[in-house]
């Protein structure tokens, strides 16, 4: 199914994750249920730096399908890298970078391929 929108308090989680680890980036997978983004898994053993972040996928459990995955860049760049378009095409096909300053407009949305995608926000 195609994603098609996230529930806003999610994205404030998501912001508030970044903020509470900055100067460090954080890695999360997203959980979708009829196209919409509606929680996030915080996989145990995830290990968070100053220049990227890991999630170790063995950590996720059986039989749970993930709708992307969603991390930070504390420098406040909003484009993925070529790490991370590489680590997109393993978990999903919806991912969220949100960045430095943590505002509410500090975030995007791309595919597996680092396209950049809208996203509509529910309430």
């Amino acid at each position: 199914m195609m994603i098609t929108g996230i529930r806003e308090e999610v994205i404030h989680l998501l912001l508030t994750l970044g903020k509470e680890n900055h100067p460090r980036e954080f890695a999360t997978l997203l959980v979708e249920e009829d196209g919409i983004i509606c929680e996030v898994n915080l996989l145990p053993g995830t290990i968070g730096g100053e220049t990227s972040a890991t999630i170790l996928t063995d950590m996720i459990p059986l039989g749970i399908s993930y709708a992307g995955s969603a991390h930070s860049h504390p420098n406040g760049v909003l484009r993925p890298s070529s790490a991370d378009i590489s680590f997109f095409k393993r978990t999903g096909r919806c991912h969220l970078i949100v960045g430095y300053p943590y505002l509410e407009d500090c975030y995007r949305c791309f595919r597996n391929d680092g396209t950049e995608q809208n996203i509509e926000v529910f309430s």
